[in-house]
């Protein structure tokens, strides 16, 4: 295959002085058409011009009908053979289209854009990343229900960087927004039959365009760039308000699908170079979704690379989370490389110096659990610091009432709260972690408490679909309708995760909704419900706003105690500007032992975290978890230099406490089942 890679910025349109050149990648066709419609009749070609093949596998042709605003669309024409898809009759979407817009079911054209704005001097935040909160949320489920919007905005671009949606962002203390896919992407035709649509999006067929069905109706009406325009227009009061941006990006499939699949752009173009196949025209999926992209291949590496490059530049995105990153960095052999061309490319590019990039560390396919195997750059998303918390506070506790013993003592748990040294131990520490409870995937936390098992009948799939593994605990009722005990005992659990997550080292990200304990009514895979089941709720009851006003003041001390959010792993000996120490009491006050750390029945630790400055002055916090549901008697511990404990919160009550006990150290208190409680220290 060609090693022939153009340089930045050379691929699809690019518009010089009125005169439009264009250029596409394909190995196998033998022609390649440009064909250019009439402005106003979608159905009228104006034009239609040949593409020259270069020495290498890149076609071009210039002409000055290409220019902003004007729809086109390719065509290509190639062998037959098992592995190639070409239809000369189609029309198919550039991969390096800045608008695409859709004609009727099986048709897209593409638009030129013009990528100018006025960012009116905003800059990006540059938030460092021990001081991120990231909020993950979709893109119109976010803002489809909230009444202080109008109307015609609700579940838009717009309302994104609406006065009332920063508002509620900045109420709850987090600062960067994790957007769920917006790369413009198609709904399976499999969920469509069943008057279902793709409402995730994690089915891209385009990965320079936004979605345009998040866009006002103005912007729609008005086309692909009044849709940028209105999503840049958000981005910039974000950033405006000190709240960055961050993508969840799909490179690793299409939404093309397997070898049944419809052909829309790349499998038009070359169905044998931009995917994984065998000589027989079989494609290696390792991503369950039928087709995975072909990262042994230099030109989808270029082509993910310059979409990186122009969400970076172009639209201001902070960062990025990739979906199913293992397979992003699958070589030729189809083997995870963690020094892949593509991971190397962004480590060593100057546009993503200040860029986050996150990495879902795994696929379906074979060795394709990549936990704690990516480069330093790059933080992971922790499915063992998710399984583990809840295992402490939910199946644990369950397996207590059901035999009379826990499965699990602290050991796990203190593991994970300090940073998952054991999974991320590089130059980044604990940041190279991103803590996480719930995500879109998945139970989100109210259910998380609320049931023992999946409820996902509405998908259509007999609720097969949606993963069993769950670690949930229904405190002895399944689902809504509980008594007004298990209720407490729920919010209660639900407090003591969020606090877990929120005094953990690493990058914490919550699920929008979690907040406010908003229900999907046992449904753990939601992906194909636009409802108000997977919108975020604001019309709260009493104990939804108690629960906010709880997680709006845990960001709080996050925030204004930098002991809680270490940028280094801890030390057991001294604390000085390069690292914090951090101890570990038992229920006695004393130092935990071996034997403490091993057994199961040992529920109850404290947490001793302390800092230096730069000059030298401490701040330290002590962390009491008593993770079994009888009350527990506890000797609060007698760190060097401390002479007071200020108890800052209790996960025994629904609010925080409007007045700070003073405790001494050493002083013996009683623990509530299954809570904890946050003491600032005093020298």
């Amino acid at each position: 295959m060609s090693a022939e890679i153009p340089a930045p910025g050379e691929m699809g349109v690019t518009v010089i002085d009125g005169v439009g050149t264009i250029r596409v990648y394909s190995e196998n066709a033998t022609s390649i058409q440009l064909v250019i419609f009439e402005p106003d009749e979608v159905t009228q070609i104006r034009r239609t011009i040949e593409l020259e093949r270069g020495d290498g596998p890149i076609w071009s042709a210039t002409s000055h009908h290409l220019r902003p605003g004007i729809k086109y669309a390719l065509k290509a024409d190639g062998p037959n053979a098992p592995r190639n898809s070409f239809n000369n009759q189609l029309f198919l979407i550039d991969p390096y289209a800045r608008g695409v817009v859709r004609q009727n079911a099986r048709e897209y054209h593409c638009v030129v854009i013009e990528d100018s704005f006025d960012w009116q001097g905003v800059t990006k935040p540059n938030i460092p990343l021990d001081e991120l909160i990231v909020y993950e949320a979709h893109a119109r489920g976010l803002t489809r229900g909230n009444p202080k919007l109008p109307d015609e905005l609700r579940g838009t671009y717009a309302a994104l960087g609406h006065p009332a949606t920063i508002e509620h962002l900045k109420k709850i203390g987090v600062n960067a927004v994790e957007l769920l896919p917006i790369h413009m992407f198609i709904s399976e035709p499999r969920l469509m039959s069943m008057g279902l649509i793709n409402y995730w999006g994690y089915n891209s067929i385009n990965f320079f365009s936004p979605h345009p069905r998040y866009a006002s109706s103005t912007a729609w009406s008005q086309g692909p760039q009044a849709i940028l325009d209105e999503l840049k227009t958000s981005i910039r009061e974000l950033h405006r308000n000190g709240i960055e941006v961050i993508l969840d990006v799909v490179y690793n499939h299409t939404a093309e699908g397997g070898g049944g699949g419809l052909t829309y752009s790349y499998r038009g173009l070359d169905n044998s170079s931009y995917y994984r196949m065998d000589d027989n025209g079989h494609f290696h999926d390792t991503t369950g979704c039928g087709n995975s992209l072909n990262f042994g291949n230099p030109h989808v590496v270029h082509m993910v690379l310059e979409s990186l490059r122009y969400w970076t530049t172009e639209l201001q995105i902070d960062g990025y989370r990739f979906d199913l990153a293992a397979t992003l960095a699958r070589n030729e052999i189809n083997h995870f490389d963690p020094n892949h061309p593509l991971l190397r490319a962004i480590v060593e590019d100057p546009i993503f110096k200040d860029s986050k990039m996150i990495m879902e560390p795994w696929d379906v396919g074979l060795g394709g659990w990549q936990t704690g195997n990516f480069p330093d750059r790059f933080s992971e998303w922790n499915d063992r610091y998710r399984d583990d918390i809840r295992r402490f506070w939910l199946s644990d506790v369950a397996a207590a009432r059901n035999s009379g013993n826990h499965w699990n003592g602290v050991a796990d748990l203190a593991t994970r709260l300090s940073g998952s040294r054991d999974i991320v131990d590089g130059p980044s520490g604990p940041l190279g972690s991103v803590n996480f409870i719930t995500a879109h995937d998945g139970f989100c936390l109210k259910d998380l408490v609320s049931y023992d098992v999946k409820h996902n009948q509405m998908n259509g799939e007999s609720n097969r679909d949606g993963t069993n593994g769950n670690h949930s605990f229904n405190h002895g009722f399944e689902g809504s309708g509980s008594a007004p005990e298990i209720a407490a005992q729920r919010r209660k659990a639900a407090r003591n995760l969020m606090a877990t997550l929120l005094f953990s080292a690493g990058i914490p990200m919550i699920t929008a909704g979690d907040e406010r304990l908003k229900t999907q009514n046992g449904n753990n895979n939601a992906y194909c419900q636009d409802t108000v089941m997977s919108w975020v709720n604001w019309e709260l009851s009493r104990h939804q706003r108690d629960f906010e006003e709880t997680f709006a003041y845990l960001t709080k001390l996050r925030r204004e105690n930098p002991v809680l959010r270490p940028k280094a792993f801890g030390n057991f000996n001294e604390a000085n500007v390069e690292h914090d120490m951090v101890k570990w009491f038992n229920s006695f006050g004393e130092i935990m032992t071996d034997e403490n750390w091993h057994d199961t029945e040992c529920r109850t630790v404290q947490r001793y975290s302390e800092q230096r400055d730069a000059q030298g002055l401490p701040s330290g916090m002590l962390l009491v978890i008593h993770g079994a549901e009888r009350v527990q008697e506890v000797t609060l511990a007698n760190p060097d230099g401390v002479s007071e404990l200020e108890l800052l919160w209790n996960s025994a009550f629904d609010v925080p406490s409007d007045e700070i006990e003073n405790w001494l150290p050493q002083a013996k208190t009683l623990v509530s089942g299954t809570s904890m409680q946050l003491f600032r220290c005093v020298f």
